[in-house]
């Protein structure tokens, strides 16, 4: 009875020590799920190429959009598509934008 006793507890400790661990992991994956991956400033913030998502400060120059153009350009591409605005008004607005049409 007595060797039982001093031989069976002596791992327990190393038992609570991994369980504590995992509980810390879990948690600490369950906040980078629920906050959208790494902290601020961190690489998720930027794109697949490196660089700021667009319309961000520094952000590649034309709003970094496909084909390089704004913001603004594709949405008024979008509403001449749509025809809500004649050729004349979609020039006109282009070269306010000061892109080329």
């Amino acid at each position: 009875m007595m060797g039982y006793y001093g031989n069976g507890f002596g791992w327990m400790w190393l038992w609570g020590l991994l369980l504590l661990v995992g509980i810390a992991v879990l948690v600490l994956l369950a906040v980078r799920l629920f906050t959208g991956g790494t902290s601020r400033g961190g690489p998720a913030q930027f794109g697949p190429s490196g660089a700021p998502p667009y319309g961000q400060p520094g952000s590649p120059p034309g709003g970094g959009f496909p084909g390089g153009k704004s913001q603004a350009r594709l949405i008024l591409d979008e509403r001449f598509a749509r025809g809500e605005l004649t050729a004349e008004q979609y020039r006109e607005n282009v070269k306010i934008l000061g892109e080329e049409p």
